[in-house]
C-alpha cells in the first residue's frame, strides 16, 4: 500500500514590495519551479499563490499564469485559496477575514475554472475561533504545522493524515506539516530525504505526509537558485520520487482529504515554532535559545522540546508599539468601511447605496483589505516591518480608504477628535482637514506620533525606532571573535554579514522617534553626542504626560498641552499649543516656557522631530535651508547654524516639508538606522531623519517660539 505524498507549494510577496523584486523571484523560483514540474506528469503539486503576488503575475507574466491553468485543467496542480491579501487571520475583523477568503475563492474560480475548497493560512498563525469564520467563508481544509498538533498533546507518530476540528458546531479539516520534511526538503540530499519517507512507509504503510513550504526557497532566496536548479535538487528529488511510484502516490491536497481522518484534534493558539520564538521579548528569546541549547545532546531534548513553546503573535503588537500603531489605524479604517455601509444600506430615511457609492465602497474595501497584508506587522528571520516601503505601502493603503470614504461620510472636512485611538488605555486626538490628519498622544512627552497627508499617501510619522533584538549578540559576537560553543556560535554559524562594523551602530532609543517632543540639554551638548546617544536630558518632558485642552472655530482645529516639570532641579511649565486650520497642509505651534524661578545654569531647549522616508542614500532626497537648495542626502549628519527654517524633501514619493521657526533656531540632523536582519543577512536600514532645532535659554523669564510645519505633497491616484 503506497503512502499519499502531498508536495505544497506557498508563493507570496507582499503589498507595497518592489517591482524588481517581483521580477526577481518570478524568474529564479516561481518560474522554474512550475517549468519542472511541468515535465514530470505524474507528479501533482497543491499551489497557493497570495492576491499581491497573483494580481502582479497576471498584469506583468500573463504567460506563467495561462501555464498554470494548464496544469491545473490536466489535474496536476491544486490552487488553494486563502485570505486574498495575505493577513494573519488573527490580526483582522471577523467580518474582513470571512469577506477576503470569500472574495479570493471567486476570483480564483473565475479565473482558474475549478471550485476553490482548501486554504492557505498566512504565517500559519492559527486560533480555535478561526474554524467557524472559515466554513463560515466556504473553507473545507487546511493545512498548519505539526507544531500545533504537538502543541495540542499529539505524538509526531499520529500526525499522518488530516484531523477533523470544530468550532461553534462547524468542521474543517486540518492537515499537519511536517517538519522534519521543511529542513529535509531542499537542505540535505534528496536521498535524505527519501530516506525519511520511506521509514514513514515502512511504519505506516497508509499514511499521509505533506511537505510544503515557502516557495522562495525553491529558488528566491540566497544561493538557491543554483542548488535547486543549476545543481539540480529538485529534478533529482522530483526523479527520485516518480521512480518510487509503488510506494510513493503523489496526491493533491482535495484527494487527500478525500482520505478517512485520523481523529478529532482542538489545536492552541500556535504558529510554527520559529514564529512563536520571533514573537517573544528579546530577552526571552535569548533565554529559551540558551535553553534549546542546553539540551543538546540529551536523550529526553526531542521530548522536552515537545513541551515547549515560545509567545503568541499578537504580542508583535506589544514587542513593537509601531506595529500596533498601524494596526489600530487599520482597524479604524476598517471599522469606519463598516459603519458608513450600514448607515446607507440599513438606516431608515439614509439615501441608499448608488452604484456610483458601491463602487467607492468597493475600492474602499479593497485598499483596507490591502492594508492588511502582514508583512510589515512582524519581524523574524527576513525583514518585516524593520522594511520602510512595506510600512509606507500599508499606510498608503489606510489613508486611500480614507479618502474614498470622505466622500461618502457626513462628518465634518476639519475637525479634533479624542479617543482611544492606539488602544493603550489613554486618550489621543486627531486633527483633521481636508489634507491631514495629525495624531496627538499626550500621555507620551505630547508627541505628535502620526501625521497623515492625505493626498500623497505618507504618513510622515511612519518610524520606527531602534531596539535591542535577541540576534545583534551574534553580531556583538562576530565583532570580538567569540569562538565558545553556545547558542551565539550556533547563530553564526549562517551570519552573514551585508556591511561591516554593523557591531558599533547598535544604538537602542529610549522612547518613539516621533515628532514634537522636548527636549531640555546641556550647553556642553553636541549633534555627536546626540548621534550616539550621549546626551543628558534634563526633564521628562520626552517621556512624561501632558494635559491638554482641545478646542477650535470655524477657522482651525487645535489642542493646548502642558507640563509641569523640573529643569536643573527647578520647577517649569511647558506649554504647546497645535493648530491644523482648516485649509492647507500645515501645522502650527507655539511653545511658551516658564521656570518659576530662575535655573542656575543656561540650557539648549530643544524640538525633536522624525521624519520618515524610504531611502537616504538617494539624491532626490536630500536636506535644504536658507543658501543650501541641496544640503546633502538624508543620511548625512547636519550642524545647522540658526536659520528661519530647513526642508526635507523626498522627490521619489513627492513629498516636500518646511520647518519654519521664530526667532530662528540652530537645527542638528542625522538619519535614525537600525542594524536588522534579513532574507540577505545583517543589514543597516535607514527608518528616519531626526530634525532638532533648539534655542539657547538662559534659564530666566518666559522663553517663547513658533513653529510651522508647512507640507507641499503630490497627490496620488486611487
Amino acid at each position: 500500500m503506497p503512502i499519499h505524498f502531498v508536495f505544497g507549494v506557498h508563493n507570496h510577496q507582499p503589498v507595497g514590495n518592489f517591482h524588481g523584486v517581483f521580477e526577481q523571484m518570478c524568474r529564479e523560483a516561481y518560474e522554474p519551479f512550475l517549468e519542472l514540474v511541468a515535465g514530470y506528469p505524474e507528479l501533482k503539486v497543491t499551489l497557493h499563490i497570495s492576491g499581491p503576488l497573483l494580481e502582479w503575475l497576471l498584469a506583468h507574466r500573463r504567460a506563467y499564469v495561462d501555464k498554470l491553468r494548464c496544469l491545473v485543467d490536466r489535474g496536476r496542480v491544486e490552487i488553494l485559496g486563502g485570505a486574498f491579501h495575505e493577513p494573519v487571520l488573527p490580526m483582522i475583523p471577523r467580518r474582513d477575514r470571512i469577506g477576503q477568503i470569500r472574495d479570493y475563492a471567486v476570483f480564483l474560480r473565475d479565473l482558474f475554472g475549478q471550485p476553490i475548497r482548501g486554504m492557505w493560512v498566512a504565517e500559519r498563525v492559527w486560533e480555535p475561533g478561526l474554524v467557524a469564520d472559515l466554513a463560515e467563508a466556504g473553507v473545507e481544509y487546511t493545512l498548519l504545522d505539526d507544531f500545533h498538533f504537538r502543541q495540542a498533546g499529539l505524538d509526531s507518530e499520529l500526525l499522518l493524515g488530516h484531523f477533523l476540528t470544530e468550532d461553534e458546531g462547524r468542521l474543517v479539516k486540518v492537515f499537519p506539516i511536517s517538519e522534519p520534511l521543511r529542513y529535509l526538503v531542499p537542505w540535505k540530499d534528496p536521498q535524505e530525504a527519501l530516506a525519511w519517507l520511506a521509514e514513514v512507509h515502512r511504519r505506516h504503510p497508509d499514511a499521509v505526509v505533506v511537505c510544503a513550504d515557502d516557495g522562495e526557497k525553491f529558488g528566491g532566496w540566497p544561493e538557491t537558485h543554483r542548488h535547486c536548479y543549476t545543481d539540480r535538487w529538485l529534478a533529482r528529488f522530483f526523479d527520485l520520487v516518480q521512480e518510487q511510484r509503488s510506494w510513493i502516490r503523489c496526491v493533491t491536497l482535495a484527494e487527500a482529504a478525500a482520505l478517512p481522518a485520523v481523529d478529532r484534534i482542538y489545536l492552541p493558539d500556535c504558529s510554527y515554532r520559529e514564529m512563536m520564538e520571533w514573537a517573544l521579548p528579546p530577552e526571552r528569546l535569548e533565554a529559551y535559545q540558551d535553553l534549546i541549547h542546553s539540551l543538546a545532546g540529551d536523550p529526553r531534548a526531542a521530548t522536552i522540546q515537545s513541551f515547549l513553546r515560545g509567545g503568541t503573535w499578537r504580542n508583535f503588537r506589544v514587542k513593537y508599539p509601531e506595529v500596533q500603531e498601524m494596526y489600530c489605524r487599520m482597524l479604524e479604517a476598517s471599522d469606519r468601511l463598516q459603519t458608513i455601509e450600514q448607515r446607507r444600506t440599513h438606516t431608515s430615511g439614509a439615501p441608499g447605496v448608488t452604484t456610483q457609492d458601491a463602487d467607492l465602497l468597493r475600492r474602499a474595501r479593497r485598499h483596507v483589505y490591502r492594508a492588511q497584508c502582514n508583512c510589515a506587522y512582524w519581524h523574524g528571520a527576513f525583514g518585516g516591518l524593520y522594511l520602510p516601503h512595506l510600512r509606507h505601502a500599508v499606510f498608503a493603503e489606510i489613508i486611500a480608504a480614507d479618502r474614498l470614504l470622505d466622500r461618502l461620510d457626513d462628518a465634518p472636512p476639519c475637525y479634533a477628535e479624542v479617543r482611544d485611538f492606539d488602544l493603550d488605555g489613554q486618550e489621543e486626538i486627531c486633527l483633521r482637514n481636508p489634507s491631514v490628519k495629525v495624531y496627538v498622544r499626550p500621555s507620551a512627552g505630547g508627541s505628535v506620533y502620526q501625521f497623515d497627508l492625505l493626498k500623497a499617501g505618507v504618513n510622515l510619522l511612519g518610524t520606527l525606532s531602534r531596539r535591542r533584538e535577541a540576534y545583534h549578540r551574534a553580531i556583538l559576537a562576530a565583532a570580538t571573535g567569540v569562538k565558545a560553543e553556545s547558542a551565539v556560535s550556533k547563530l553564526l554559524e549562517q551570519a552573514r554579514f551585508k556591511q561591516p562594523g554593523l557591531e558599533r551602530l547598535l544604538y537602542y532609543d529610549r522612547y518613539l522617534r516621533k515628532a514634537l517632543l522636548d527636549h531640555f540639554y546641556p550647553l556642553a551638548t553636541t549633534l555627536d553626542d546626540l548621534v550616539h546617544l550621549q546626551e543628558r536630558d534634563l526633564a521628562d518632558t520626552v517621556v512624561g504626560a501632558y494635559h491638554y485642552r482641545v478646542g477650535g472655530d470655524e477657522r482651525c482645529v487645535q489642542v493646548e498641552l502642558t507640563r509641569d516639570t523640573w529643569v536643573a532641579e527647578m520647577p517649569v511649565r511647558v506649554t504647546k499649543s497645535l493648530r491644523v486650520p482648516c485649509e492647507g497642509s500645515v501645522l502650527k505651534i507655539h511653545y511658551c516656557v516658564e521656570p518659576a524661578r530662575a535655573l542656575p545654569q543656561e540650557v539648549w531647549f530643544a524640538v525633536e522631530w522624525n521624519v520618515a522616508g524610504l531611502a537616504a542614500g538617494a539624491d532626490d532626497r536630500y536636506y535644504r535651508y536658507p543658501g543650501r537648495p541641496h544640503a546633502g542626502q538624508l543620511q548625512t549628519e547636519q550642524d545647522v547654524p540658526p536659520v528661519e527654517w530647513v526642508g526635507v524633501v523626498d522627490e521619489w514619493l513627492g513629498v516636500g516639508v518646511e520647518l519654519r521657526s521664530r526667532p530662528a533656531a540652530a537645527v542638528w540632523a542625522w538619519p535614525i538606522q537600525t542594524v536588522s536582519q534579513s532574507e540577505g543577512g545583517f543589514e543597516l536600514v535607514y527608518q528616519s531623519s531626526c530634525i532638532v532645532p533648539h534655542w539657547r535659554w538662559q534659564g530666566r523669564g518666559k522663553f517663547e517660539a513658533d513653529l510651522e510645519l508647512i507640507v507641499s505633497q503630490t497627490e496620488r491616484d486611487l
